[in-house]
């Protein structure tokens, strides 16, 4: 397999040897390869000819349309870093975005989209007409930022990654092997394009030759149904939507016939999530992946045995995450920073981003390895291909796979005991009626940390607390357990934990079952 520079490279293969092939799906709108690369010339010649230069950086905040997507590649053909914006997020929250980022220009289809004062260009501008013979086109060295994600910061302040061409390559060169999507393959795209795995559902799309079909809104409120209505065969999404589909009653065996592969990342898949797709889609193979931004997309998974007889059976009842992707390392440590079967996750390699925006959010993400103890970098120092990222995720070694067991801050202490809250968790999804459940902590009348959990289903709460009783010692059972329809999710799809908090800490008293 050829392993392109660049991202626009990848694309332009495809294009080059699928041309007539389907590209793109959105809504009614289906373009061929040629189609979309035309279309995306048109965008990248109009936007240099209103700016006068190829832009450095360049915003993205667009609806699902075939010219977003459009307008994604026209940037990556110039070789310009991409910044997806939300078009309904805050305008603070984008204007901090594009004055830490130094947006050039922001590419919108809303003229109601403002990123502080970067000057616009509306998509509606470009028209069908044909464009420049021979449209512009960069050349972006593998080095080059490819795209800035911003991921939510500690201090409230949205935190830049920088991902190189060089990363992305890396990471695609891995799933097309394992994945194999080639022309006829149909790859969902259910994640915005503010979230790293959208990157995934594109380009390992667009490089195999594959059709990218994207739902719109209404579509993703019967995901089943659309996923069987488009004959999609490869599934990519968060584990919560598995959630949302069993309260929907659509997850019926054998409702996805046509699935091969079923992605899920972004946030622990149970087992029983894992399960209960597997039987909706009996021909698809259920694979767990793990990553963070900066790890470029994912960087270890694990494939779910078909065979029930050969699922594992994890304490925190999540699939694993398996091993590693071949071409990157990793370390476990422990607090003291020497290896340990259970700790923090460290991993480098070419898929390792090379350091935030803001050099100063380096600080304590970065290690180096002395032989037999992981050490922090100095503040100043900015990392290099030697170094380690510390993931900030504990994870544990077991039967050679890695167990995801949550972040460093998610394993609290009460009443002097560790407490992992997975834990809590895996226990109270073990009950019947329960469909999915969440731990989290908050402060206590006396000002001491007690865990509160929230539940999804028709277990009784009061029967979860005695149930609970049973198979956990007393300092890890909740101080109460709640009963709401659904759990709260952030713009992500993921379970918003800090959403839960926020309203467990403000509702009465009496809401919840006590012990």
């Amino acid at each position: 397999m050829t392993v392109h520079a660049t991202l626009y490279d990848w694309f332009e293969a495809s294009a080059a040897r699928y041309g007539d092939h389907p590209a793109l799906e959105v809504g009614g709108d289906r373009l061929t390869y040629r189609e979309l690369r035309d279309l995306a010339g048109r965008i990248a010649g109009s936007l240099v000819a209103a700016q006068g230069s190829v832009p450095r950086t360049a915003g993205l905040a667009a609806t699902r349309s075939v010219r977003c997507y459009a307008a994604y590649l026209a940037l990556q053909r110039l070789g310009t870093a991409v910044v997806p914006l939300a078009p309904a997020a805050p305008r603070e929250r984008n204007a901090r975005i594009a004055a830490a980022a130094g947006l050039d220009v922001l590419l919108t289809d809303d003229a109601s989209v403002r990123a502080g004062d970067v000057p616009s260009f509306p998509l509606d501008r470009v028209g069908p007409a044909a464009g420049p013979a021979e449209p512009p086109r960069g050349d972006p060295h593998p080095w080059d930022t490819a795209y800035v994600l911003f991921t939510s910061g500690s201090t409230g302040v949205p935190k830049g990654v920088p991902i190189t061409h060089r990363n992305v390559s890396a990471y695609l060169a891995h799933v097309l092997e394992q994945y194999a999507p080639q022309p006829g393959s149909r790859l969902s795209q259910t994640f915005d394009l503010t979230f790293d795995l959208s990157v995934f559902d594109m380009f390992a799309a667009w490089a195999g030759g594959a059709t990218l079909v994207v739902p719109t809104q209404q579509d993703l409120f019967a995901p089943v149904r659309w996923a069987a209505d488009r004959r999609l065969t490869h599934w990519f999404s968060v584990p919560s939507l598995v959630s949302y589909a069993k309260r929907m009653r659509s997850l019926r065996p054998g409702a996805l016939p046509d699935l091969r592969w079923s992605l899920f990342c972004g946030e622990p898949l149970t087992l029983q999530q894992a399960e209960a797709w597997a039987t909706a889609a009996p021909g698809s193979t259920v694979a767990n992946l793990y990553g963070p931004t900066e790890l470029t997309i994912s960087c270890a998974a694990y494939v779910h045995p078909r065979d029930p007889a050969a699922r594992p059976a994890t304490a925190n009842g999540t699939v694993p995450i398996g091993t590693v992707h071949p071409a990157l390392e990793h370390l476990v440590v422990d607090e003291s920073g020497r290896p340990a079967t259970t700790g923090e996750l460290l991993v480098r390699g070419p898929q390792r981003f090379p350091g935030y925006l803001d050099p100063a959010d380096d600080t304590g993400r970065f290690a180096s390895f002395t032989g037999d103890r992981a050490v922090p970098l100095a503040a100043a120092e900015r990392p290099g291909e030697e170094h380690w990222y510390r993931t900030g995720d504990r994870v544990t070694l077991t039967g050679g796979n890695l167990v995801h067991l949550g972040r460093l801050d998610q394993q609290v202490k009460v009443r002097g005991y560790r407490v992992e809250l997975g834990e809590v968790e895996a226990a109270l999804r073990r009950q019947p009626g329960v469909h999915d459940a969440v731990a989290v902590t908050v402060e206590g009348p006396g000002g001491d940390l007690v865990i509160e959990a929230v539940c999804t289903g028709t277990a009784s709460p009061d029967d979860l607390v005695r149930a609970l009783h049973a198979e956990l010692p007393a300092y890890m059972v909740p101080r109460g357990v709640t009963l709401w329809d659904e759990l709260p999710l952030n713009a992500n799809g993921k379970i918003d934990r800090r959403a839960v908090t926020s309203r467990l800490t403000a509702r009465p008293h009496q809401e919840a079952s006590r012990r």
